[in-house]
C-alpha cells in the first residue's frame, strides 16, 4: 500500500510521525539532529528525539521517553529503523515515574516488488509497573496497548487511509451524484483531522490538566479538562469530558451498533431521538467498518449535518464524529 521509502521519511520526520500514529503518539519533538543521513536512502541519519505514547484514556498515564533513533540501509529496498533511550545507554534507571527506558526497538521495512511493504516490528521498553486502572489492566499487561501489535495495526491503518486518498476505485455510495472526486478526498482529509483532533484531546499527556469531577467513585471515574482553543478549533474555551466503561458485549458487535445510523437516535443526544439518514458513506479501509460516512439527522424540522469516521482493526475500534453545518460541508 505504501512503498517502504516513503515510510522510512515518515519516521524522521516528526509532524508526519505523529499524524502516522496519532492515536499512540501524544507528543513529540525533535531535540537534535545529529546526522540527515544519505539524502537517497537516509542511511546514517541519526536524531535525538522526546515523545509521550498514550492510551486513548485520561485514566492511563502517558509514557515519556528521550530517545535517538538511528536509520540503516540494509541492502537495496530493505531499512531498519532502531530506537533507544538515551539513558538506557548509560545504564540509569527511568528518572520519573512515567518515564519509560525504551531498550534497543524498532522496525525492519523491505520494500516488495508489487509495491506494498513488509514490516517486522520488535518493542523491547522498561517501566515502572503503577497502579493502573482495573479497565485496562489486561491491555497493559498483554502488551497490547504499547506493544509491537499496536504499533504494525497503526501503520497499517494509516497506509489504508493514505491508499484511499490515491484510488480512484474507491467504494463511494452518494445517491445525488453529487460528490466529486475531489470532494471525496476533501471529506477523507476532514475526517481524518477530526479523528487526529480527537486523538490528541483525550489522552493522559503533560500538555492536559485533566480533573476528576467531584462526586465520580472509582469503578466510574469521569475526568473533565477545559482549554483555550488551538489552531482549527472553534474560537473560545474548549471543554472536555471523559470515562471508560465496561460493557457485556463483544468489541466488535458494540462497533457495529455504534457505527450504525439506524441505531443512532438511541444513544446520540444529538439526534434527539429522531431519524438519521446516512447521505454519503466512503470507504477508507478494506474492512467493511472502515469508512466515513456523512449523516443527515431530522431534529426539531431543522437539519443537522455528522460527520462520522469509523476505524477498527486488530488493537481496537473508533468511532469518532462531530456536527458540522451544511455551508461549511458544501465548501469541501
Amino acid at each position: 500500500i505504501m512503498n517502504g521509502a516513503r515510510i522510512v521519511e515518515s519516521f524522521f520526520d516528526v509532524k508526519r510521525w505523529m499524524e502516522m500514529f496519532s492515536c499512540i503518539v501524544a507528543r513529540a519533538d525533535m531535540c537534535d539532529l545529529i546526522s540527515t543521513g544519505a539524502p537517497a536512502t537516509h542511511h546514517g541519519a541519526l536524531q535525538l528525539m522526546s515523545a509521550e505514547l498514550q492510551i486513548l484514556s485520561p485514566l492511563v498515564p502517558a509514557r515519556e521517553m528521550n530517545f535517538l533513533r538511528f536509520c540503516h540501509f540494509v541492502q537495496e529496498n530493505t531499512w531498519a529503523i532502531v530506537d533507544v533511550s538515551v539513558n538506557s545507554l548509560y545504564g540509569d534507571s527511568p528518572s520519573s515515574a512515567n518515564r519509560v527506558s525504551r531498550c534497543p526497538s524498532g522496525c525492519l521495512i523491505q520494500e516488495m516488488p508489487n509495491g506494498y511493504s513488509k514490516v517486522i516490528w520488535v518493542e523491547h521498553c522498561e517501566y515502572e509497573n503503577l497502579p493502573m486502572h482495573h479497565l485496562y489492566l489486561p491491555l497493559i499487561d498483554s502488551g497490547i496497548a504499547f506493544g509491537a501489535q499496536r504499533w504494525l495495526a497503526t501503520l497499517q491503518r494509516q497506509c489504508e487511509r493514505m491508499a484511499s486518498l490515491m484510488a480512484s476505485g474507491v467504494l463511494c455510495i452518494e445517491p445525488r451524484g453529487l460528490l466529486t472526486p475531489e470532494g471525496r478526498c476533501s471529506m477523507l482529509e476532514l475526517a481524518q483531522r477530526m479523528t487526529t483532533g480527537f486523538c490528541n484531546s483525550v489522552s493522559a499527556s503533560s500538555v492536559h490538566n485533566w480533573m476528576t469531577l467531584s462526586g465520580s467513585n472509582d469503578e466510574n471515574e469521569v475526568r473533565i479538562m477545559a482549554r483555550k482553543d488551538k489552531l482549527g478549533d472553534p474560537s473560545g474555551m474548549v471543554l472536555s469530558a471523559a470515562t471508560s466503561i465496561w460493557l457485556p458485549a463483544a468489541p466488535q458487535q458494540l462497533f457495529e451498533y455504534l457505527q450504525n445510523e439506524n441505531h443512532r437516535k438511541e444513544w446520540d443526544v444529538l439526534t434527539g431521538g429522531g431519524p438519521v439518514q446516512e447521505v454519503i458513506h466512503v470507504a477508507n479501509g478494506r474492512d467493511p467498518g472502515n469508512s466515513v460516512s456523512l449523516l443527515q439527522t431530522f431534529q426539531g424540522g431543522a437539519n443537522m449535518l455528522i460527520l462520522q469516521e469509523s476505524s477498527t482493526d486488530l488493537c481496537g475500534s473508533l468511532v469518532v464524529y462531530a456536527p458540522i453545518d451544511i455551508q461549511s460541508m458544501n465548501a469541501v
